[in-house]
C-alpha cells in the first residue's frame, strides 16, 4: 500500500466508523450496554486509525485542490468547511464522552453523548462524501 492508496483507506475507515457509531446507537437504545461499549470503543479506535492515516497522507501529499466547477463547487466547500470545524470539535468531545463512560459517570456521559454522537456521525459521513467528491467525481 502506497501513499496514493490512503484516501481510499481513509474513506473506508470513515465508513466503518459510521457503521460502528450506528451500531452503538442501536445497542444503547436497546439497553445492550456491553455491545454499545464495544461498538463505541471500536468506533473510537477506527477514528484514531483514520486520523493517523489522514495526517500521514497529507504530510506526504500536501493539499489536494478541488478542481470541479459549477454548482458542485459551493456544495463541496460548504460540506468541507463544516466537516473541518466539526472534526476539530469532535476530538475533545469524543475524549470527554469516553472518559465519563470509562469512569462510570453515566449521567455526564449521556449528557455530552447527545452532542457528541450526531457530530461524530456527521464528520464520519461527510468524510466519505468529501472523498467521493474529491477523488471519484
Amino acid at each position: 500500500m502506497g501513499i496514493s492508496d490512503l484516501p481510499a483507506l481513509n474513506a473506508c475507515l470513515n465508513s466503518v466508523s459510521t457503521l460502528l457509531l450506528s451500531a452503538g446507537y442501536f445497542f444503547i437504545r436497546r439497553k445492550q450496554i456491553e455491545r454499545h461499549r464495544l461498538a463505541m470503543t471500536a468506533a473510537f479506535v477506527t477514528s484514531c486509525l483514520f486520523l493517523v492515516s489522514y495526517l500521514t497522507y497529507h504530510y506526504h501529499a500536501g493539499s489536494v485542490p478541488f478542481t470541479k466547477q459549477g454548482w458542485v463547487r459551493p456544495v463541496y466547500f460548504t460540506i468541507l468547511i463544516t466537516h473541518i470545524i466539526l472534526a476539530a470539535a469532535i476530538v475533545p468531545l469524543a475524549l470527554i464522552t469516553l472518559y465519563h463512560a470509562w469512569r462510570e459517570r453515566f449521567d455526564k456521559h449521556r449528557r455530552i453523548a447527545r452532542w457528541t454522537w450526531p457530530i461524530w456521525m456527521y464528520v464520519s459521513v461527510t468524510g466519505v462524501v468529501i472523498y467521493l467528491m474529491l477523488y471519484q467525481m
